[in-house]
């Protein structure tokens, strides 16, 4: 498969910006929609277990009751699309043999050609030091996906705003999170930008690579 152009992704990686106004009339195509949420399925984790699930809101009333634990922001509403990024609040051993099973049998393998690595993965995030924070990892890895979204977005000329300005338990008040084994952790909106959103034409403010790059 041929990459694209250098010059393409720096110039949609330099066009994205964190959207604050979207224009409402304007919705992502359906192509290009499945396509993103494609991106999200496609992100990586650790170990590959992908400890997420993403809620796309297009119920018009429940992403106006989500904006008002959003600290009433028109991103939530205005926006084409709304995810929420969930993350799993704990990992059992069956979720591991659940992953190790699903991917022997995706992949062709015989059962218990991966059993080292599944009694690795329960040592490590079950049974191990991990496990004490295993609810912080899991929100880590769900920030992967959310970088996947932004890029795969910039790529198709979509614009996107990630939200970390979410009331986090609020959002699993309203989604029934807790009852699923997750929380929310961050959100993003996604569609296009109101011809008016002063941000759009503001200079993209980042240090230099030699502050921020270092080669050794």
């Amino acid at each position: 498969m041929s990459a694209i152009p250098t010059d393409t992704l720096l110039a949609q990686l330099n066009w994205r910006y964190a959207t604050k106004k979207f224009d409402p009339a304007r919705k992502i195509p359906a192509a290009t929609w499945s396509a993103l949420e494609q991106a999200l399925v496609l992100a990586p984790s650790s170990y590959g277990i992908q400890p997420w699930h993403f809620v796309v809101i297009t119920d018009g009333r429940l992403r106006q009751t989500l904006k008002a634990s959003a600290w009433g922001q028109a991103q939530v509403t205005d926006a084409s699309h709304f995810v929420v990024f969930v993350h799993k609040n704990s990992i059992a051993e069956a979720d591991v043999r659940k992953f190790i099973d699903f991917t022997t049998a995706e992949r062709g393998m015989p059962h218990g050609a991966l059993q080292g690595y599944q009694d690795m993965m329960i040592g490590d995030l079950v049974k191990g030091p991990r496990s004490a924070w295993i609810k912080e990892w899991a929100a880590r890895q769900t920030y992967i996906a959310l970088g996947v979204l932004l890029t795969a977005a910039a790529l198709l000329g979509v614009d996107a705003c990630p939200m970390e300005g979410i009331d986090p338990a609020k959002f699993d008040e309203v989604l029934g999170l807790s009852a699923q084994g997750g929380s929310a952790v961050c959100a993003c909106a996604l569609g296009y930008r109101a011809a008016d959103d002063k941000y759009a034409a503001a200079k993209k403010v980042r240090y230099p690579a030699g502050e921020v790059v270092e080669h050794r």
